[in-house]
C-alpha cells in the first residue's frame, strides 16, 4: 500500500500538515475513530490480493466482519459481494485454487463487503492481463456510476487513468498538470 493511501486510509498519520476524509480529520481522530471510518467507509484493493490461503474466498470476503461491533448477515453479505464481481460459485474454493483475475475479483468483493463509499486502490490491474484488467476498469467505472463509490486509484497504466474523471499525475514527487502532455511525460512516453 502506497503512502498515499496509508495516509487517506488513517493507517499512517503524517509528520506535518492535514488530512481530511471523508468529512473527518484523520490526523486529529482518535485510533478508534479511524478504525471506525476504515471498517464502515473504506475500502482497500491491493496490488497483491493480500487473500489469505487458510482461508476460502468467502472467509477473505468476510473477514471485514471479524473487525465489525455488528457481524450480522455476514456470510449473506458476503456471497452478494461475490455475486457481484462474478464469483459465486467459488465461494468455498481457496485462493490457491484462483486465477490472477479471480484472486483481485475477490479482493475487491473483499472491498466491498461494507458498502465503502471510497476505494483505494493501489495498483489493481498491474498483476493482471490486459482483457482481465479491462474486466477491472469496467467494473470500477459500473460502480462508480450505479453505487456512487469513489475510486482512488494509484496507478502506472495509462489504460486505467483514461477512464478516470480526473487525473493527478505525479513526477519526481511532485504533482504536475493533468494535460495530455503531463500525463504522457508522467507515464514516460508519448500520448496515447
Amino acid at each position: 500500500m502506497r503512502p498515499g493511501h496509508r495516509f487517506i486510509g488513517g493507517l499512517d498519520q503524517p509528520d506535518a500538515g492535514e488530512v481530511e476524509v471523508l468529512g473527518v480529520d484523520t490526523v486529529r481522530s482518535s485510533d478508534t475513530r479511524r478504525a471506525g471510518i476504515r471498517n464502515q467507509s473504506i475500502g482497500f484493493v491491493f496490488q497483491a490480493f493480500n487473500l489469505l490461503d487458510h482461508l476460502t474466498v468467502l472467509g477473505n470476503v468476510t473477514l471485514p466482519a471479524s473487525f465489525a461491533r455488528n457481524a450480522a448477515g455476514a456470510e449473506s453479505r458476503g456471497r452478494e459481494a461475490l455475486r457481484r464481481v462474478g464469483l459465486s460459485d467459488l465461494a468455498s474454493r481457496s485462493p490457491g485454487e484462483l486465477s490472477g483475475g479471480q484472486k483481485q475479483r475477490v479482493a475487491i468483493a473483499r472491498a466491498l463487503f461494507n458498502a465503502p463509499t471510497l476505494l483505494l486502490c493501489d495498483e489493481p490491474t498491474g498483476n493482471l492481463d490486459s482483457e482481465t484488467g479491462k474486466e477491472v476498469i469496467d467494473f470500477f467505472r459500473e460502480l462508480n456510476a450505479r453505487d456512487g463509490v469513489s475510486l482512488l486509484i494509484v496507478t502506472h497504466e495509462r489504460r486505467v487513468s483514461s477512464v478516470a474523471k480526473r487525473v493527478i499525475a505525479m513526477r519526481d514527487g511532485m504533482l504536475v498538470e493533468t494535460s495530455d502532455e503531463a500525463l504522457a511525460a508522467a507515464y514516460g512516453g508519448g500520448p496515447s
